[in-house]
């Protein structure tokens, strides 16, 4: 490995970082101490060693058997906030609670949604993450990125051709910072937004367990949840995996659930609803790295 100003580990457990406490570990973990190190790193890195960018790990399951090469995390460096006016200049570390709230001291409506969303900005920008009808296509006006050979550039809304929780962001490249641009608002307005959004959540999803957050994307037409709901797989069980029975488009890790279980629980359920309804649900989670 390239030598690091940040910190560099070999076999690095993932089942502590990602939500569903399961899974196998990252051949190579690296935080790096700014994005100087990042590029560097991917610079001197042989092109053939795979990269992936992990966020908080709420949208993934790491598979039993780990994952090969290197798993980038970005951590309090990259965790900032800064607004300007209108926008917000975030590091791709920063979580939605905190770009959420510091839009609201500022007097910025529009990206309350994001305090809804479980992940940081990175995996935001990655997967055109939303939530309450509105998506983060809505409020970019541009990332900068680090790429797999190391390079930054800076990509604009339009360079990241987004669909339905979709990017086309180059395999292997690391989201460090976005801009986004919201509207004007009170603070108080703003706060009530994220209240009314968090209580929401509080009622009708399970954020007290070991879960990804939602499993399967809403297919055009339908809510995903019913049509999990509607083939009978409500509390469906595969071992400690579990289909909520509090909301069926989430998967529970009850204790000890393997990642093999959870990904095979959710192709039953997939397998259900294609025989039920006749929709083939596409996964929303990211499943990473290999089997056991």
């Amino acid at each position: 490995m390239p030598p690091v100003r940040g910190k560099l580990t070999h076999g690095a457990p993932l089942a502590p970082l990602v939500w569903f406490k399961s899974g196998g570990a990252a051949e190579w973990l690296f935080e790096p101490a700014d994005i100087d190190d990042l590029a560097n790193f991917l610079f001197a890195l042989d092109p053939a060693v795979p990269v992936m960018g992990l966020g908080l790990g709420s949208n993934m399951i790491v598979r039993d058997g780990g994952v090969p090469g290197v798993v980038v995390r970005l951590g309090k460096p990259f965790a900032t906030v800064e607004t300007d006016g209108l926008t917000l200049k975030c590091g791709g570390g920063a979580s939605g609670i905190l770009v959420s709230s510091k839009a609201r001291d500022a007097g910025i409506a529009g990206v309350e949604f994001l305090r809804s969303i479980p992940g940081t900005v990175g995996g935001f920008v990655r997967m055109n993450g939303g939530a309450y009808g509105r998506e983060t296509c809505d409020i970019l006006v541009e990332c900068e990125v680090v790429l797999r050979s190391g390079e930054r550039r800076t990509l604009q809304l339009a360079d990241l051709g987004y669909t339905y929780r979709h990017s086309e962001l180059p395999n292997g490249a690391i989201v460090v910072s976005a801009t986004f641009r919201g509207n004007p608002g009170e603070p108080a307005d703003i706060q009530a937004e994220m209240d009314r959004i968090g209580a929401s959540r509080e009622a009708s999803q399970p954020l007290r367990s070991k879960t990804g957050g939602s499993t399967f994307k809403n297919p055009d037409g339908h809510k995903a949840w019913q049509l999990v709901d509607a083939a009978g797989c409500r509390g469906l069980r595969r071992g400690d995996a579990q289909v909520s029975e509090k909301h069926t488009n989430f998967l529970l890790n009850l204790g000890e659930a393997t990642s093999a279980d959870i990904e095979a629980l959710g192709e039953e359920v997939r397998d259900k609803v294609r025989a039920h309804s006749g929709v083939e649900l596409e996964w929303e989670i990211q499943r990473v790295g290999v089997n056991k």
